[in-house]
């Protein structure tokens, strides 16, 4: 098939019209698409000057910078096709369908992200804190942006999703820096309970793992028809609770039987 001058002059006209008509457009998108690029650049200094002078924790910060980048890129190139001449109806419904089916598929994994998030800007409780959550007890060891790493205190390791952490009940039992330890002793009638309250004081006063504030309690908890209850409250450092309350209750235990003292359950001398 051959051409003649005629259908050769049409096609230079349309050729002609198409570059009289596309090329400024793409000048000018190439020219925003540029420019864009060093605003996101300039945007992503200000962000990382930005975030370092607010206390957000280390691990969210390159997510969050590298996540608002890639949002603003994507944004720019949506902005540069059309100046360019090319029509975004079929991108729109693709890029709708596709979001529609990864928001079905990633429910659970952005539930967990945006918990992550939260839990990180919100610090409800912090790496190395003591918690008590989804029926696990033990220290936060890693805050990650899907879950959160929890080891008990017989050294399991357990990963709890961060969505369970933030629509749940969260104990943190470390985050005053104390606690209170309750002990309750039965006694009976024929033991003077002054004679009782000053060997615990002396106990207590021993005690190095103890705090002097807040001030102990002593006193009679209840009145039984076999005896009386005396309770005990004194206050220990949060991170070695266990091992404080160990050590005080075995004192104390010594030192009652060491005395003059008779405990629940001793044969009678």
């Amino acid at each position: 098939m051959t051409l003649n001058s005629a259908q050769i002059d049409k096609f230079y006209d349309k050729a002609y019209s198409w570059l009289i008509v596309a090329v400024p457009n793409i000048l000018v998108g190439i020219l925003v698409l540029v420019i864009g690029l060093w605003l996101i650049k300039l945007v992503s200094k200000w962000l990382h000057s930005g975030l370092s002078k607010h206390e957000i924790d280390p691990s969210l910060k390159p997510f969050f910078i590298s996540l608002t980048i890639i949002v603003l890129r994507i944004l720019l190139v949506i902005c540069v096709m059309p100046i360019i001449g090319i029509e975004m109806t079929v991108f729109s419904v693709l890029i709708g369908g596709l979001g529609v089916a990864a928001g079905l598929a990633l429910s659970g994994t952005l539930q967990n992200f945006a918990s992550g998030v939260l839990i990180l800007i919100l610090k409800p409780f912090r790496v190395g804190d003591n918690i008590i959550a989804q029926g696990q007890e033990g220290t936060v060891t890693t805050i990650e942006i899907f879950y959160t790493i929890v080891t008990t205190f017989d050294n399991r390791t357990v990963v709890i999703p961060n969505s369970k952490l933030s629509n749940e009940v969260i104990i943190n039992i470390s985050l005053q820096g104390s606690r209170r330890l309750d002990i309750e002793l039965k006694f009976n009638y024929g033991v003077d309970f002054e004679e009782v309250k000053s060997m615990i004081n002396a106990t207590i006063d021993s005690s190095e793992n103890l705090l002097k504030s807040p001030e102990r309690r002593i006193g009679i908890a209840a009145l039984d028809a076999d005896g009386y209850k005396v309770s005990i409250a004194v206050w220990l450092q949060a991170h070695g609770y266990r091992d404080a309350q160990l050590a005080f209750q075995e004192k104390l235990m010594n030192n009652l039987k060491s005395g003059s003292i008779k405990l629940p359950g001793m044969p009678t001398a």
